[in-house]
């Protein structure tokens, strides 16, 4: 077991921003996580337009879009859960509406009464897969690209 895995669970907010911001393929991509707030409900990311993110037609590669959406729905919900819950990426489907330029930003949040529902749909050991959509918007607030994530969650 490496460090990472001993103490996942016990790392808080700023620390797990911290280290996220250092993580090789959002370093790479220019991906930065701006905020967390401190029960895992709220995440927000951003990312500005570069050289080693731009496309041949100068806009927003495609996969760095869909890369700054995975994991985090995943990461909020085993910060929110805890343990005793397997969490899974399962599907993910991306729809791009307009080129990007500039910087991009996108806003994940669970509201208590999601994770209610969650909690509440894996009693007795079952699975849940549900579906739960994020938005990318540029700096003018218009839609780039909506993905959507198809999430596994089963009590252990």
């Amino acid at each position: 077991m490496n460090i990472i895995e001993k103490f996942k669970n016990k790392l808080p907010a700023n620390t797990l921003l911290k280290m996220i911001r250092f993580w090789p393929p959002y370093l790479g991509a220019g991906i930065k996580v701006t905020n967390i707030s401190d029960d895992f409900l709220k995440l927000d990311v951003e990312m500005n337009l570069s050289w080693y993110n731009k496309n041949f037609v100068g806009t927003h590669f495609g996969g760095s879009l869909f890369s700054m959406t995975d994991p985090f729905y995943m990461l909020m919900l085993i910060k929110s859960l805890g343990s005793e819950y397997i969490i899974w990426d399962k599907a993910s489907k991306i729809e791009f509406m307009k080129p990007g330029v500039g910087i991009v930003k996108a806003h994940f949040e669970f509201t208590t009464e999601e994770l209610e529902e969650i909690k509440h749909n894996c009693q007795n050991r079952k699975k849940h897969l549900f579906n739960k959509e994020v938005y990318i918007f540029d700096d003018k607030g218009d839609l780039i690209a909506k993905v959507e994530k198809t999430l596994y969650v089963k009590k252990k």
